[in-house]
């Protein structure tokens, strides 16, 4: 899906764009509310997430030009560093779908984020089918094969070796593991998550002779590797 994020922090941008990514999505920022309404004048989007203070333009008026380019059905979540009810029932009237407060977990994101796709736009959510070498990954209903085989994972295992799937090569931090496959579970032991890596390894067979290799990263966490050409 496409999905447009207008922050003027351009960190806070990237890293929205960068967690939206990894979860499968097309993700492109703007730091200028008038900026991001040119461009949905020429181009459609699946969804918008802004901050609800953005330096050229009201939260809401961006909300409303958007809402009048824009199907009804477009999801829109604002971000705010405000828990109080008056900026929540503002963005509420003027047409944003959802809500998250800042500071922004990444699991919450994602798990918000494709939440609303699914109600917005049933007809496209189907079980999407993800390929990787031998393994093939049916996200609904969260499926896992090798080489055409079922391999039995519980619903964390299936989520923890997708991430790593989709960030193949690239380094993960246990926060981020943590955020993206334990969501809301605050308290997660570190032998938890070792537990978990460890049979994902096993299950999965992720060892060179597959093309596949998961190795811890020194006080770190942990990356997966694709081995040969």
């Amino acid at each position: 899906m496409r999905i447009a994020v207008l922050d003027n922090d351009r960190s806070q941008a990237d890293l929205i764009c960068q967690v939206l990514t990894a979860a499968g999505h097309s993700c492109q920022s703007w730091d200028s509310g008038k900026e991001l309404l040119a461009h949905l004048r020429k181009d459609s989007t699946d969804m918008l997430i802004l901050d609800w203070q953005v330096g050229d333009m009201d939260g809401a008026d961006v909300v409303r030009k958007a809402r009048e380019k824009m199907p009804g059905n477009m999801p829109v979540m604002f971000l705010t560093s405000s828990s109080g009810e008056d900026d929540i029932v503002a963005g509420i009237g003027a047409g944003a779908t959802d809500y998250m407060i800042k500071p922004l977990r990444r699991g919450e994101l994602v798990a918000r984020v494709q939440a609303m796709l699914r109600r917005a736009y049933p007809s496209q959510n189907g079980a999407e089918m993800l390929q990787f070498g031998p393994y093939v990954f049916e996200t609904r209903p969260g499926r896992l094969l090798m080489d055409g085989a079922v391999i039995d994972v519980t619903h964390k295992e299936f989520y923890l070796a997708l991430l790593f799937f989709r960030n193949i090569g690239r380094p993960l931090s246990r926060a981020y593991i943590h955020e993206a496959v334990w969501i809301r579970e605050t308290q997660v032991p570190s032998r938890t998550m070792d537990t978990h890596v460890s049979r994902v390894r096993n299950k999965l067979q992720l060892k060179p002779e597959n093309g596949f290799r998961l190795v811890p990263v020194y006080s770190y966490g942990y990356r997966l590797e694709k081995l040969g050409a």
